[in-house]
């Protein structure tokens, strides 16, 4: 190889390593602080709003009416995190994070929205109570890594709570699609039969049974992936720990 190529392989191998290591611009940076700020703010709310409301009623009972409004408007913002993976600005999968965020909206609008007989399950605010621990914590780890001041706290939090959360999300999740089956079979919401002119057809509660399905492979998969993301970033911390 010649000097000369050699040089541009160095290079080029330089400009690399640089845009890995290179993380969002200042002004892609500040717009992240504020939508996670923002964000971390909005599931406060619903965590006050839960609470606020269990101290009035004295009953965990129907708490989802008290954070419908702010629980829809959230959890629908998410998906400007899709768009954050597809520009470049977050360096995750943009399949991943568009499953992830979109399973919840679908949950949020298509299941708890659309079948108002659900609302009142008791599944309904276990999801919701996890997916608000979750979501404080997530946000909150995101705008202090940004700002490059991480409390080790909320690091351990984000690799620790999700081992309780998630399956307690998961759960609350499956038992309201269940519990949504009678209403959606007996009403035929969004179900389209033959004959039309479209000469196509959708059986909207066959689709929530394979949605349900569709959790058996890919919880454990999500499930284990943090398990071994813990090992990773704490595994570390916690070893020096046991030394001293």
């Amino acid at each position: 190889m010649s000097a000369a190529a050699l040089g541009t392989s160095k290079a080029a191998h330089s400009d690399v390593a640089a845009r890995k290591k290179k993380g969002p611009g200042a002004l892609a940076t500040a717009y992240l602080v504020i939508y996670n700020v923002v964000m971390t703010a909005g599931w406060l709310v619903i965590a006050v709003g839960l609470v606020r409301a269990y101290l009035a009623r004295g009953s965990y009972h129907g708490l989802y009416y008290s954070i419908e409004k702010p629980l829809k408007f959230f959890q629908t913002g998410a998906i400007l995190e899709i768009l954050h993976c597809a520009v470049g600005i977050v360096p995750s999968s943009v399949v991943l994070t568009g499953f992830q965020v979109m399973s919840r909206v679908f949950l949020t609008w298509a299941v708890t929205h659309s079948v108002r007989e659900v609302q009142s399950e008791d599944s309904v605010l276990l999801f919701v109570t996890a997916w608000t621990v979750t979501e404080i914590i997530r946000y909150s780890f995101y705008t202090f890594s940004l700002l490059n001041h991480l409390p080790f706290l909320i690091k351990w939090a984000r690799y620790t709570f999700f081992i309780v959360l998630y399956p307690m999300g998961v759960t609350g999740e499956l038992l309201t699609i269940y519990a949504a089956l009678p209403y959606v079979q007996k009403t035929g919401l969004y179900s389209v039969t033959l004959p039309n002119k479209y000469n196509f057809s959708f059986d909207y509660y066959t689709f929530l049974i394979l949605a349900m399905i569709s959790y058996i492979p890919l919880f454990p998969q999500l499930y284990f992936h943090m398990i071994r993301q813990r090992k990773k970033v704490l595994g570390h911390a916690e070893d020096l720990s046991k030394v001293e």
